[in-house]
C-alpha cells in the first residue's frame, strides 16, 4: 500500500507527520527520522483497527474501483 505522508517542521522544534488519506492519523518526532518511524507505527495501528472493523463484513463483496 502506498500512502502520501506530509512531514512538516514544527514551530516548537521537531517534526509533525500526518497521512491525509487516514483522518486523524498524525504523529510527531524530535527528528525527521523519528517522526517517520512514529507515523509508520501510527499507520500500522490505524489500519489494524480498520481491519478489526471489517470483520463484520466478511460476507460482503469487496470491489476495487478506479476513479
Amino acid at each position: 500500500m502506498n500512502l502520501k505522508i506530509i512531514l512538516e517542521a514544527s514551530d516548537e522544534g521537531g517534526f509533525t507527520a500526518f497521512v491525509p488519506a487516514l483522518p486523524g492519523c498524525i504523529s510527531e518526532g524530535d527528528t525527521r527520522a523519528e517522526a517517520l518511524a512514529n507515523i509508520r507505527e501510527a499507520i500500522d495501528l490505524y489500519l489494524e483497527v480498520c481491519e478489526d472493523d471489517l470483520v463484520e463484513y466478511v460476507r460482503a463483496e469487496q470491489l476495487d474501483m478506479v476513479v
